[in-house]
């Protein structure tokens, strides 16, 4: 589709432009949307560029043509319609409009209280070295494994890691939460000086926040090969467990590198993560027992 002032510079820093931004969409669509289409999806808008203060925007805006939407039921009971990309069409036009980040639910639109997977969040606080952060997510993986749950990492495209773990449809949100709740909240308990499971800035000077929030219904987490909006033109790239090691930051990969990334990949790095259906049971026995 053709986009309105495509010379428009938005990454002031390295001169990238709308278009540079439309192109690189393009150029990874196939990575990119299985991990949006048909979710419904918030967008981090900027429509004259990062120097300017963007929003976020998750109900359709008007003039959409390409870009579905889907009728939730929020909070208060009442009903309103949410951005649902399903194509390619649907990202260039959320492009045109100034998107640049895009924040999926952690659940499709045919089964929105089934969430098919959960995202742990490893947000380090100031004076956190990025080496305790590559550490801190092979922790969560392996203490993953011990339940049975296989995990997949991204860099998130600022200062940490995300480590996801596909669910089968049998989960509900109140699962979700409650198993990553006790999850992030026995970490922190058992190596109080390296986790946390607050949020509270206070409490995150020099300890890894486990953020186990974007478990519930409503939230969400950046998608896969999506640009960050910040210096740079940073991506939230997903890796295989074995990269990890050789990547310096949660901002390693910019447009630039994700493309020649994109270029030599053999094979999907999150090989398997779309199929795979891992149940909640045993890990909410060792984690979250219920009484009786």
């Amino acid at each position: 589709m053709m986009l309105t002032h495509p010379e428009r510079i938005v990454f002031p820093d390295c001169g990238l432009t709308k278009q540079d931004v439309a192109h690189y969409y393009q150029s990874v669509m196939s990575c990119f949307l299985p991990g949006v289409k048909g979710r419904p999806t918030s967008v981090y808008r900027f429509p004259e560029g990062i120097a300017k203060p963007g929003f976020f925007q998750k109900h359709p805006m008007r003039g959409l043509h390409h870009t579905g939407h889907v009728s939730l039921r929020e909070e208060s009971g009442e009903r309103d319609d949410y951005l649902c990309p399903t194509d390619a069409a649907a990202i260039i036009e959320l492009v045109q409009y100034g998107a640049l980040e895009f924040h999926p639910w952690a659940a499709r639109a045919g089964s929105l209280e089934e969430p098919d997977y959960l995202v742990f969040d490893l947000d380090p606080g100031d004076g956190v070295p990025w080496q305790d952060v590559i550490e801190a997510a092979r922790l969560v993986r392996d203490r993953l494994a011990k339940v049975a749950l296989k995990s997949f990492v991204r860099t998130t495209g600022g200062k940490g890691l995300h480590v996801l773990v596909p669910l089968h449809a049998s989960c509900r949100w109140e699962d979700a939460k409650r198993f990553s709740s006790a999850f992030a909240h026995h970490l922190s308990d058992r190596q109080p000086t390296a986790f946390t499971a607050t949020s509270v800035l206070a409490e995150r000077k020099g300890r890894i926040f486990v953020d186990y929030l974007r478990n519930t219904r409503g939230a969400t987490s950046v998608a896969s090969w999506s640009l960050r909006a910040r210096s740079g033109a940073p991506v939230a790239m997903p890796l295989r467990w074995q990269e990890l090691g050789r990547c310096a930051s949660g901002g390693a990969f910019d447009l630039p590198s994700a493309m020649r990334r994109l270029s030599r990949l053999r094979g999907s790095p999150w090989e398997g993560f779309s199929t795979m259906r891992q149940p909640l049971d045993r890990a909410l026995q060792v984690y979250a027992p219920t009484e009786g």
